[in-house]
């Protein structure tokens, strides 16, 4: 079988790419243009590395030859520079997705996977969020998102190109690197406290997430890919658990043994308050169940970022 995986050099793409190189029995490419993904996180993963850009329909085509199944994770991924840039969020995030579906369309692609977000939803009071409520996007990377998942529709009911969705709740875990404003909020309150630093947090703390640690993220790609039932399904893909960034900090302090009360600014706009899964349909559907729970992934994370900073960047 041949896997095409774009973002294939990001945090969630290396991780599947690692995953589905492992058997030894597949051939698996890696498609990325290298702006956030790192090669590094590909060392040891026995893959084909192409650079190229999801603009480039001519770079697509040539990726996708041969291909049984894409894993799409190329993408723009933070809300805030969505806000700052709306046009390049939505030229890479939107338009290459359809380059992308067109691409697979052409070549005789059978199955695409796509990584939406949890963030089409919005600010929905309602918990847990599932697949039938509104959605009501409150960025341009959340619009970008929910426009991906209706091209997915219409490729696969249009043109039938086997089209699964997976919404994605704050995945974390090992390689999600902190060294930007945009990082999530896991690696920059784990790299803050590393260097006794202060963490500073948006908003009161309050705000609750659905963290999933990437293994899940991984489990439920593998799924997707073979399930019979997929093709047409969008599907939330979390613990089904939530947790506030204060309760986060709290066990972060724990593990770290450390002591702080971390810097409170204003809200961000765009940002959602609440935020937790109902991952019912994926359970019916792929047979999902999360493996790694949010205590035990965050163990593994904070013990990979022990390793992965520089000595002199710890205390």
């Amino acid at each position: 079988m041949k896997y095409l995986v774009t973002g294939g050099a990001g945090f969630i793409g290396s991780h599947l790419a690692a995953t589905l190189a492992a058997s030894g029995k597949d051939e698996v490419v890696v498609f990325d243009n290298f702006s956030t993904g790192n090669r590094s996180n590909l060392n040891n993963v026995d893959a084909t590395i192409v650079e190229g850009d999801l603009r480039d329909p001519a770079a697509l085509a040539n990726a996708v030859q041969g291909v049984d199944t894409v894993f799409h994770h190329a993408a723009l991924c933070s809300v805030a520079k969505s806000m700052e840039d709306p046009v390049t969020t939505h030229d890479v995030n939107t338009t290459g997705t359809l380059n992308l579906l067109e691409a697979c369309r052409k070549n005789g692609v059978r199955r695409f996977v796509f990584a939406s977000s949890s963030s089409v939803y919005g600010d929905s009071e309602a918990l847990p969020k599932h697949e039938k409520l509104p959605t009501s996007p409150l960025s341009p990377y959340a619009i970008s998102k929910l426009v991906g998942e209706h091209y997915c529709q219409v490729y696969w009911k249009a043109f039938g190109l086997e089209t699964v969705a997976l919404r994605y709740f704050n995945v974390f875990g090992p390689r999600q690197y902190p060294n930007s404003e945009y990082a999530a909020v896991i690696p920059r309150f784990v790299s803050a406290i590393l260097q006794d630093r202060v963490p500073e947090v948006y908003g009161d703390g309050s705000q609750t997430r659905d963290f999933t640690y990437v293994e899940n993220i991984v489990q439920a790609n593998m799924a997707a890919a073979t399930c019979a039932e997929a093709p047409g399904q969008i599907m939330n893909i979390a613990c089904g658990g939530r947790f506030s960034l204060l309760e986060l900090l709290d066990r972060l302090k724990r593990l770290l043994n450390k002591e702080f009360s971390p810097i409170l600014h204003p809200w961000r706009v765009g940002d959602v308050r609440h935020s937790q899964a109902s991952i019912e349909r994926a359970q019916q559907v792929l047979n999902f169940s999360p493996r790694v729970d949010f205590n035990e992934g965050l163990r593994e994370t904070v013990a990979w970022y022990k390793q992965a900073l520089p000595a002199n960047a710890q205390a």
